[in-house]
């Protein structure tokens, strides 16, 4: 098996499979690359900033303020994740001064905007859902209806980026 195929890991075999014999033919890029033919064009973090916040405005416009959204290139590495929603306090005096923070993995950056979306979207259900549970993912479904697929998709996504570098 393909050490790639660790992104997929747990799926039922309907789905690893078929994802198995396109890899091993080499076909799985292609294949990958005709679903979505295109990168985003949200490069910059100011541009990634004003796209996390139009979604927010538009389904979340009641959550707590979002003060930064970057690319970061640590964090695929080193926590294992996609992206990272976290909540900084800072005591300034007498006041507490909190900050709501989303750093999404710099692999995003070149990815296809359904891929980005589903990757805001999850960080975003964070400001209200701290745990990954029912109410957090049909909020991701109330913001992305095709979440799990796309969801799956970045998982190839990945999957496309170690077949290219080997």
């Amino acid at each position: 098996m393909l050490t790639s195929l660790k992104y997929i890991q747990g799926y039922p075999e309907h789905i690893t499979t078929p994802v198995t014999q396109l890899a091993e033919s080499g076909k799985l890029t292609q294949w990958f690359e005709q679903k979505y033919p295109q990168s985003h064009q949200f490069k910059s973090e100011k541009a990634l900033f004003d796209y996390a916040m139009q979604l927010k405005n538009r389904y979340m416009r009641k959550t707590a303020p979002l003060s930064k959204v970057v690319y970061d290139n640590k964090i695929h590495l080193v926590n294992n994740a996609l992206g990272l929603h976290s909540y900084v306090s800072r005591v300034h005096g007498s006041k507490v001064k909190a900050k709501n923070e989303i750093r999404i993995s710099t692999v995003f950056r070149e990815a296809p905007e359904p891929l980005l979306k589903m990757i805001v979207v999850h960080e975003l259900a964070h400001l209200k859902e701290k745990e990954h549970n029912k109410a957090f993912y049909q909020l991701c479904c109330h913001m992305e209806p095709d979440y799990h697929q796309l969801e799956l998709d970045a998982r190839l996504f990945l999957i496309c980026l170690e077949l290219k570098g080997s």
